[in-house]
């Protein structure tokens, strides 16, 4: 199979039209052409490269220019466009949303925080979310208690759980009080909900998880809630892979 042939319905996503979701609505209701013929299935199976879409008539053509943004998700925020129980999601802070189709670059859980990125660019999102990229991901994570060496060695080897091995690449402590520590943890996989299912499958207690890090691209000091575009020489620094000498263990927010 050619590697640009997708399905309908992610091919008017991949060229920045809309969401999979409203594409798969557009097709049913017949509004969608390819090549002059309308087509109703949105698993139907196209050359993205050859191939001629139509909405409503109006032929689509590939944005010549993308966005790439960063937001600092603040703690109670989905990342989704809509969500089912009508909670807050992060497109309500991004005034942007409403005019761009903008996917996140893998994602963040409603109860953690930090760096997320955002583009209208499909394929630099792929890029960055493919299991073989290993661009390092660094979180700063309160727990209840304190980490024992042993639990620490667990992380580094890997924890078996749910058919999966958890890992992470490094494991640090930051800072720590009598009945808490802040752990630096970076990970270069990205499997769900990862850390969160490590610490608990050891029995700690998540207080606070922050993403910090995105390749060698840092949430800095962008104050939470808030977003901003990216510079080309950004972008680059979000894709560099993992590199131990250039992990910053920077210092955590106070608690």
């Amino acid at each position: 199979m050619e590697p640009d042939v997708v399905s309908l319905a992610r091919a008017l996503s991949k060229l920045g039209y809309c969401s999979r979701t409203n594409a798969a609505a557009l097709i049913r209701a017949g509004r969608v052409t390819v090549d002059g013929v309308v087509i109703r299935n949105p698993f139907y199976r196209l050359s993205l490269r050859k191939a001629t879409i139509a909405v409503d008539g109006q032929r689509i053509e590939p944005r010549c220019t993308h966005l790439y943004l960063m937001l600092n998700k603040p703690r109670g925020y989905v990342v989704s466009h809509r969500d089912e129980r009508g909670r807050q999601t992060i497109y309500d802070l991004i005034e942007l949303a409403s005019q761009h189709h903008l996917v996140p670059v893998g994602r963040l859980d409603k109860a953690s925080e930090g760096l997320l990125l955002l583009t209208t660019d499909t394929a630099w999102a792929d890029k960055l979310t493919r299991p073989d990229s290993h661009i390092p991901k660094v979180y700063h994570v309160h727990i209840r208690g304190k980490l024992r060496p042993e639990d620490r060695d667990r992380l580094l080897t890997g924890i078996a759980d749910r058919g999966e091995l958890l890992r992470a690449a490094e494991v640090e402590v930051l800072r720590e009080g009598p009945r808490n520590q802040w752990l630096c943890i970076v990970l270069t996989e990205g499997k769900n909900r990862q850390i969160r299912r490590m610490l608990c499958a050891l029995g700690y207690s998540i207080q606070q998880l922050v993403r910090v890090q995105f390749g060698m691209l840092e949430l800095g000091s962008l104050p939470k809630g808030r977003w901003r575009l990216l510079t080309p020489e950004e972008c680059h620094r979000a894709e560099m892979p993992y590199d131990h000498m250039a992990i910053e263990l920077s210092h955590p927010p106070r608690a």
